[in-house]
């Protein structure tokens, strides 16, 4: 039988080879993203495109906030297509679809077509994360080994974005903005076509049309599944600043593209230092835990570091506030995948991690829309204190999630 990516197992045993081919899969598709992520220049570098054009910070907010939209709807759209079209064939269209997309928003200039790029390019932008996240439900059972594949994609996402960082602040002087889009557009053709050679075509099981609509109504219905959601945008709102908090403050305070691609080399070092050694630990955690208190300690980890980059004022401090949030980075997804594997029905994975990959789009809207009313209302302290109160409010609704937990 071949490696299948579907919800469905043989009642047998799979053999050695096509235990390794399935392993082999999910370590294809955790590069992939990762390499995806690292010419992922769309979103980081979109606010230095429309200033550029001659957007007012309003408007860099608002057009932020619309690539969050799409980013947001993109991802119960792409987790709920997995399941039920299958996930290498969802993988593969969306990719296709970004390659279609980014030059188009590279192309815009009017208010109207940038709002409407932007929103396309924010559902496709980060398509791959609940499809991978359910082939890794799918293909590994073992909580700690779950917990060690998800530091690493974390890990890779993070290596991607320190060279989306370094590369575009590089090449933005001398390649225009406009072509950072195209390389993001090819490198997602690319990893279509990798998918679709390395991939096995998987086939979801059959089941009645009332099936999909029972999905999402106990998706609905699940009070846990709902608190970590509302504690994950707490949480990760901040981290979101990392991409549109920093780069406002950092132009507020008249620092070039450059000094914003040396934040996200900072970060990605710190994740290099603290990656294997988190990840060993937060793999025995998962065994023995919930994670839910830990994902509580990461909320406020991220709060403190990204809230701290109000106060700086030379790129050293915001590549410093930058590093200082990557433990809570870290453990915050690896904590919060935990408890999603733990309370996600084996049939509704792609819908699941959908809903909870909503997040961080969520966050995505949240962040720029936050920053500029703080900055507008109270400058950069203001930020601070927002950012810090979000990093509070996460580690506060972990409370009821523990006791949901523990009852259930």
């Amino acid at each position: 039988m071949p490696a299948t990516l579907s919800a469905a197992r043989p009642a047998a045993p799979q053999a050695p080879f096509a235990v390794r081919r399935s392993t082999r899969q999910v370590w294809v598709l955790v590069v992939g993203a990762g390499a995806v992520r690292a010419a992922g220049f769309s979103y980081p570098f979109l606010g230095y495109r429309l200033s550029d054009l001659g957007y007012t910070a309003g408007g860099i907010s608002a057009v932020l906030a619309l690539y969050g939209v799409g980013w947001l709807a993109g991802q119960v759209v792409w987790g709920r297509l997995s399941d039920t079209v299958g996930r290498r064939a969802t993988l593969v269209s969306s990719m296709l679809m970004a390659a279609v997309v980014l030059p188009c928003l590279a192309g815009a200039t009017g208010p109207i077509a940038i709002g409407v790029s932007a929103v396309l390019a924010g559902a496709v932008f980060d398509a791959p994360r609940p499809v991978v996240s359910a082939v890794v439900a799918d293909q590994i059972d073992d909580a700690a080994t779950r917990a060690r594949v998800t530091g690493w994609r974390h890990f890779a996402t993070n290596v991607g974005a320190a060279i989306t960082g370094a590369a575009g602040g590089l090449l933005a002087g001398t390649t225009g903005l406009p072509a950072l889009f195209w390389v993001n557009a090819v490198a997602c053709a690319v990893f279509a076509l990798v998918a679709l050679r390395c991939v096995s075509p998987d086939r979801p099981p059959r089941t009645p049309s009332a099936g999909s609509r029972s999905g999402y109504r106990a998706a609905l219905r699940d009070a846990r599944l709902w608190l970590l959601w509302t504690a994950s945008v707490c949480t990760l709102t901040p981290l979101a600043g990392l991409f549109s908090i920093m780069p406002l403050l950092m132009t507020d305070a008249g620092l070039p593209a450059s000094a914003y691609g040396w934040t996200q080399v900072a970060s990605a070092a710190a994740v290099l230092l603290l990656t294997l050694p988190l990840n060993g630990w937060l793999a025995k955690r998962a065994c023995r835990s919930s994670m839910v208190e830990l994902l509580a300690a990461s909320a406020l980890v991220l709060g403190v570091g990204i809230g701290s980059a109000g106060l700086a004022t030379a790129s050293w401090q915001y590549a410093a506030a930058a590093a200082a949030a990557v433990p809570g980075e870290i453990v915050a997804f690896v904590a919060a995948t935990a408890v999603l594997d733990r309370i996600t029905p084996p049939d509704a994975r792609g819908l699941y991690a959908g809903i909870w990959g909503s997040t961080l789009a969520t966050a995505i809207i949240c962040a720029p829309v936050l920053a500029g009313w703080s900055l507008a209302h109270g400058g950069p302290q203001l930020v601070t204190l927002t950012t810090l109160a979000c990093g509070a409010a996460g580690a506060a609704i972990c409370v009821p999630l523990a006791l949901l937990l523990r009852r259930s």
